[in-house]
């Protein structure tokens, strides 16, 4: 009888139980970590407005040609030549063979203007060599961007490579490897830059249309050894947790425990370090298209056409034409700034410490 009462009771505790969990189940619902870290990221007004910054840029550099090309038939080196009746005449005096005073007049027609003020056709103007400035805007941007992200890519995976086994075999592959990242971390970056760009545009050798090759090995050169410090110090935090020695112990290759299991958690951390990284390599690129060491004329690039304005060569188009060099200077900072933004807010959303 005794035992016919214990049995109700542990039925009725597991049917109390069950349904505790059902409860449990539908008031409750369990989320992925890639959920709440899209959750934490969308929370942030930041983050949103960054994405909606950079989404622009890319639909203005990448849709926008397009666009163009199909409306307007408008190229990236297209010279459209102006011209507009002038009023303008000329005078002058001279003695005949007869010895009498002629006077001699001349009215020019036409005039031939390539800096045009924005108009229906031109919205923001041509420049002075004829082109059409909105065009040339959305042709710098896809240079810009494309150049940024391949150079990302490139930092990160030699990072990833040199990071992963500097931290995972230690010893004299450790030093090894950290000696030369202390070196490209000691050089100051950008007048190494100068100088290797004034090099290669000083070699007459290589084709102009094959610089900005060079100007990305540059910039991946100068920029890899923060990804690799990164990765070097997850490994050396990771190697030793108890399925590191799991995983070792089953005989799986030490190329697989790192790139497999080693550095996907090293991974939020270089997401947001490549996503910051974007707005300083777009800098880069700028500052030596505007010192003419970047994408080479008659290429488009966003610093090339701020050096327009530069004061060095005359304060009329820095004065007279704003048209020409501020829209270059605006989509820059909306690009960087919505970069950081996205940065910004990943770094909070990976932080399981971070209070929304």
């Amino acid at each position: 009888m005794a035992m016919e009462k214990q049995n109700d009771l542990n039925n009725n505790y597991t049917d109390n139980n069950g349904s505790a969990d059902s409860v449990l189940e539908q008031n409750f619902r369990v989320i992925s970590p890639g959920r709440m870290v899209a959750k934490r990221f969308f929370k942030s007004k930041l983050s949103i407005a960054g994405l909606i910054m950079i989404i622009l840029v890319f639909l203005f550099s990448f849709v926008g040609p397009l666009i163009v090309d199909a409306t307007w038939g408008y190229k990236e080196t297209q010279v459209f030549k102006i011209e507009r009746n002038s009023d303008m005449v000329s005078k002058a005096e001279f003695y005949g063979p007869d010895g009498k005073l002629y006077t001699y007049y001349d009215k020019s027609q036409t005039l031939v203007v390539f800096k045009a003020p924005p108009s229906k056709d031109h919205w923001l103007g041509t420049d002075t060599s004829g082109f059409d400035i909105f065009t040339r805007l959305m042709y710098g941007g896809r240079i810009s961007l494309v150049i940024s992200f391949i150079v990302i890519f490139l930092e990160t995976f030699i990072g990833i490579v040199l990071g992963g086994l500097s931290g995972y075999f230690g010893k004299w592959v450790d030093q090894l490897i950290m000696r030369i990242v202390d070196i490209f971390a000691c050089l100051p970056g950008l007048p190494v830059l100068l100088v290797l760009s004034a090099t290669i545009n000083s070699i007459e050798g290589i084709p102009a249309e094959h610089r900005i090759y060079y100007l990305m090995a540059f910039l991946t050169l100068m920029g890899w050894t923060g990804v690799a410090r990164i990765v070097r110090g997850q490994i050396l935090m990771l190697r030793e947790q108890e399925y590191m020695m799991a995983a070792e112990t089953t005989g799986i290759s030490a190329l697989h425990r790192i790139f497999r299991h080693l550095v996907p958690n090293a991974m939020p951390q270089l997401i947001v370090n490549a996503t910051l990284g974007l707005g300083g390599v777009i800098l880069y690129e700028s500052t030596l298209s505007y010192l003419g060491l970047g994408v080479p004329f008659p290429r488009a690039a966003w610093g090339s056409m701020i050096a327009l304005a530069d004061p060095s060569k005359g304060q009329e188009i820095l004065a007279n034409y704003p048209n020409m060099w501020v829209p270059a200077g605006i989509l820059i900072v909306v690009t960087v700034l919505g970069f950081s933004f996205i940065g910004d807010g990943l770094r909070d959303a990976f932080d399981p410490r971070m209070k929304r």
